[in-house]
């Protein structure tokens, strides 16, 4: 079973890190293009090559249209893509000056509380991601609410991060039953050893 959900985890983690490297380059271009596109507009290139600058210019050299509305879009996805991996590895960072100091047996309890709390927060925030989702989508009239330059459906976003708000939800409820688990039998199934700990 973990084997099974980490490899969703992973499979998430994985997709979203594609996610990011694509909207890092369409930033890189934009921004590049951008810059071009300024440089061609500039006294001095219209004025020594203008039927270069002017043929560039023509040919669509600046920035990406709606690259801000990708990069918002495709965010929200990979911060939900990241969270799933993010719990079964026990990487969320966590200040352990208190903690360290206590036994065992109260560590495993606070492990045990920390991921239902995580669970429960996931499971909220799933859920209403799905209900703004059902608000964006098109209503009795037919009506879609857009994105201003691309025109994309909003929801689309939406959508986006909900596959990435549920894989979280279902990893965190397993972690929960885990954790519970460990603490009733002292058996160890998940470690720690990915934690970031300050």
């Amino acid at each position: 079973m973990h084997r099974f959900v980490f490899g969703i985890a992973r499979f998430m983690a994985l997709l979203g890190g594609a996610v990011l490297t694509l909207l890092i380059l369409i930033t890189c271009l934009s921004i590049l293009g951008r810059a071009l596109n300024s440089g061609l507009h500039s006294d001095l290139v219209m004025g020594l090559v203008p039927g270069l600058a002017q043929g560039l210019i023509d040919l669509g050299i600046g920035a990406i249209p709606g690259d801000f509305e990708l990069v918002e879009a495709g965010m929200s996805f990979c911060i939900f893509a990241f969270l799933p991996f993010c719990q079964i590895t026990s990487g969320h960072a966590s200040v352990d000056i208190f903690t360290n100091a206590l036994p065992r047996g109260a560590n495993r309890v606070l492990e045990a509380l920390i991921s239902i709390l995580f669970a429960w927060a996931l499971i909220l925030i799933a859920v209403q991601l799905g209900a703004g989702m059902q608000r964006k989508m098109p209503n009795d009239f037919g009506a879609v609410q857009t994105s201003l330059l691309l025109q994309f459906p909003i929801w689309w976003s939406y959508a986006a991060s909900l596959v990435g708000a549920t894989a979280a939800a279902i990893v965190s409820v397993y972690m929960a039953v885990v954790r519970l688990y460990e603490l009733l039998t002292g058996r160890v199934i998940v470690a720690d050893a990915l934690g970031a700990n300050h």
